[in-house]
């Protein structure tokens, strides 16, 4: 398993675009990835789970990875979080 925190930089937090973006880019993947803002999680594949975080600027999130390519989809992850996130 790999983790990682990310303090949200979007000036509106995780909406609709990146969200999909996000779902996108961890279908990529056959790891589970995780988006946790403090005890409530989502998997980073359903787009509605990830809305319903209600994650804001300045919000930090855990990003948790596991699987059979972890290490692929979290150095993918950490790229994207900080390129559109």
């Amino acid at each position: 398993m790999k983790t990682f925190d990310y303090v949200i930089q979007d000036s509106v937090g995780i909406h609709a675009r990146p969200a999909g973006l996000l779902v996108k880019a961890a279908k990529e993947f056959s790891s589970k990835i995780y988006v946790k803002k403090g005890e409530t999680a989502s998997e980073a594949t359903k787009l509605m789970s990830l809305m319903k975080l209600g994650v804001k600027c300045g919000d930090t999130v855990t990003v948790e990875i596991v699987g059979d390519d972890e290490e692929q989809a979290f150095t993918a992850m950490q790229t994207f979080f900080e390129e559109n996130l």
